[in-house]
């Protein structure tokens, strides 16, 4: 059994950590209900625009949409991976490298795979392994439109120039605090729509159709790539403060176990020291 002063040590050492843990939780609480009000208030119009577009782009005949719809035969392929510029968020980090790897060892195997990471951890797990393209670390410390629009522009042009046939995104889908799903979201070229069963109603446009396609594309892509932001920033905040209040449940158990044992080592100690004691008494009395 360990002596009295390393327990204590132990029990000193555990209460420092679980102080830290419920600090880290109540801040990612904090930052989380930010987040998440941001994220809930943006979806509905991310998922108006989008259906505004495909509802248009089923109208048209032809190919309008231009460079952003054109399909090619893959070849390259970019992949834009949303990590966090921090850990202590679980597998938060590390489901979005799996996520990585898989789509390059098996969906694009034998293509030419390159990454564009968003976060630190990301660029830091998988430059060992991918060629890294780009890392855009700093949209989290002021995570606005105008700077996520700064990416999706690159990721437009990219794939305008014919360096990449195929742009794909990878991040955590917010659900709720204790729940972020993966998410493998193709950027470009665009999805083509989905037939609707629905009636169409005959709208007269002004400007023509083609003209508002082609001016809510960009639109739509730059918004797109801000909401994967956005959700893996909210998914971010739930998963650390998920991870931090089992840290801290955890540390409290250990505390209490580690208490428990310093008293029974405590308890036997004077047990010993009283039957030295006696002994002694015993001992001169003979």
């Amino acid at each position: 059994m360990a002596n009295l002063k390393e327990i204590r040590n132990r029990i000193a050492s555990v209460s420092s950590t679980m102080q830290i843990t419920s600090a880290m939780k109540m801040v990612s609480a904090a930052k989380l209900k930010k987040a998440q009000d941001a994220i809930i208030a943006m979806r509905p119009y991310a998922q108006k625009l989008t259906e505004l577009l495909q509802n248009l782009s089923e109208t048209l005949d032809g190919d309008t949409g231009g460079e952003f719809t054109a399909k090619r035969e893959v070849r390259n392929v970019l992949v834009v991976a949303v990590t966090s510029n921090r850990g202590l968020a679980g597998a938060f980090n590390s489901n979005v490298i799996k996520e990585v790897r898989r789509l390059t060892e098996n969906e694009f195997a034998g293509k030419k795979v390159d990454v564009i990471t968003i976060g630190k951890k990301g660029n830091d797990i998988l430059k060992k392994t991918h060629h890294i393209v780009a890392n855009n670390n700093g949209v989290f410390d002021d995570l606005t439109f105008e700077n996520v629009t700064t990416i999706a522009d690159d990721l437009m042009q990219l794939f305008r120039e014919g360096k990449y046939d195929q742009i794909v995104l990878v991040y955590n889908q917010f659900k709720n605090a204790a729940t972020q799903l993966i998410v493998t979201e193709q950027y470009l070229p665009l999805v083509p729509a989905t037939s609707n069963a629905t009636a169409s109603v005959d709208y007269i446009f002004e400007p023509g159709k083609e003209e508002i396609v082609l001016a809510l594309i960009p639109k739509m892509l730059r918004t797109q790539l801000y909401k994967a932001v956005r959700d893996s920033f909210a998914s971010e905040h739930g998963a650390r403060m998920t991870a931090m209040h089992k840290a801290t449940d955890n540390a409290t158990a250990l505390r209490n176990q580690l208490k428990l044992t310093y008293n029974k080592a405590r308890q036997a100690a004077i047990t010993n020291e009283i039957l030295e004691i006696v002994g002694g008494a015993e001992a001169l009395k003979g």
